[in-house]
């Protein structure tokens, strides 16, 4: 199968989820948990996507690249909208390109600047626009703060110039936080990604400063590195899982992040289309309230 046909099947794929998505009975209903972006009030879906790792992998790897389109029908199928990407994730950009073709699902496309460089990074910038095969970037991020007082001024260039809608930066293993701290008190962003989960709660005090200066958080890493569901794996889902309509651990974990109010999206990874099918049905049923979510953790901890 010669390349041209390749990428003519990839992209019916994905079209096809894209029609279907369109009209499915869950995009269709309101029933899927949203949050409000604080700086316009925009609405997107509570579970997005990483691609950290999974998406890495060559143009020319057909098998893995049906393998990554089935991940991206079963996360648009079920409401996702936000990617997130980077320069950083080798070739995850490019093969994000390559298969969310046109019709485009309703995507939230999400990347990063990350170099050491300030004159560098509109030139990084501009080719993860081309890689991506979009005229605009819905949010872009410092990636992990590097050289981010230079690049925060280029970011509002580029948003005034509506090349990017939004504008942020990312930590992630729990550092730099008190680098955070300054930026949340000190400038005027939009969002903030994060690493937060049962297994890492650091971020805490920041999600709260976070909210009260108008800032979206996205959280990364929100299964530890994937040693949450490893774990967790081996044991019976608590008697909570049916209170929550959950049927894995994947869901009550995500639930469980999202309850705190001040995420707005928690950003799994994942090359597995089961494991993208469990991670986007959190979006459905109800989460946890006070009560629930300790009983949760316990539960997690345990």
């Amino acid at each position: 199968m010669d390349s041209c046909h390749r990428r003519q099947c990839l992209q019916l794929g994905l079209g096809a989820a894209a029609v279907a998505l369109a009209g499915g009975p869950q995009a269709a209903d309101g029933a899927l948990l949203t949050r409000a972006i604080p700086a316009s009030g925009e609405r997107i879906a509570a579970v997005g996507m990483g691609t950290w790792l999974t998406f890495d992998v060559a143009i020319g790897e057909f098998d893995a690249l049906v393998r990554r389109r089935a991940v991206l029908e079963r996360f648009f199928a079920g409401g996702g909208q936000l990617i997130d990407s980077s320069p950083m994730y080798g070739h995850a950009e490019a093969v994000l390109g390559e298969l969310l073709a046109r019709p485009r699902p309703r995507l939230f496309a999400a990347t990063k600047v990350w170099t050491p460089l300030p004159d560098y990074g509109p030139v990084q910038m501009q080719r993860s626009l081309a890689l991506w095969q979009l005229p605009r970037v819905d949010l872009m991020q410092v990636h992990n703060l590097l050289a981010w007082r230079e690049h925060l001024r280029t970011l509002r260039h580029w948003r005034d110039e509506g090349r990017t809608r939004y504008i942020g930066v990312t930590t992630s293993h729990g550092r730099a936080h008190d680098e955070v701290r300054t930026i949340l008190r000190g400038e005027r962003i939009d969002f903030l990604q994060i690493t937060y989960s049962p297994a890492d709660r650091r971020a805490e005090p920041l999600l709260a400063l976070a909210a009260d200066r108008g800032v979206a958080v996205i959280v990364n890493r929100p299964f530890d590195g994937g040693a949450l569901p490893y774990r967790l794996a081996r044991r019976p889902l608590p008697p909570l899982a049916a209170e929550l309509g959950c049927t894995s651990w994947a869901e009550l974990v995500l639930k469980w992040e999202l309850a705190h109010p001040a995420v707005t999206c928690a950003i799994p990874a994942t090359s597995d289309p089961v494991h993208a099918a469990q991670n986007i049905a959190a979006l459905c049923g109800p989460l946890p309230d006070a009560r629930q979510r300790a009983s949760l953790l316990a539960a997690i901890e345990g």
